[in-house]
């Protein structure tokens, strides 16, 4: 049997409007909203506005994290979702981010964590 310890989910995010790529407050509360709503703990919380423009924020949760980086010059936002349990949806914390950030277009790779085989330690 094989278990995995996490799931890793990598958005991106193109053609984002750039007004709310450089809005580090709506973003963090989006990122607030969508963990909530995913089911995700917060534990903990950095934010940083770039000069002159971009954010990068990271969301501590009890099960990972939850991270972003903006790029406003050119519409693009990349949003990872770290979660080691399987009774959250990190779906939701995109959902939030889209609705904030409003993509032409997105991507996401699900990536399995800490694939072991029964027995490993």
């Amino acid at each position: 049997m094989v278990k995995e310890l996490g799931r890793h989910f990598i958005f991106e995010l193109f053609g984002c409007d750039p007004k709310a790529l450089d809005d580090i407050k709506e973003i963090e509360k989006a990122m607030e909203e969508g963990a909530i709503e995913s089911g995700l703990t917060i534990v903990g919380r950095v934010f940083y506005h770039f000069s002159p423009q971009g954010v990068t924020g990271v969301l501590v949760v009890a099960e990972s994290h939850i991270s972003i980086h903006t790029w406003p010059e050119f519409g693009y936002a990349a949003l990872d979702v770290f979660t080691c349990s399987k009774d959250t949806d990190p779906m939701g914390v995109f959902s939030r981010m889209a609705e904030l950030l409003k993509p032409a277009s997105n991507s996401v790779v699900e990536m399995k964590r800490g694939i072991m085989k029964e027995g490993e330690t």
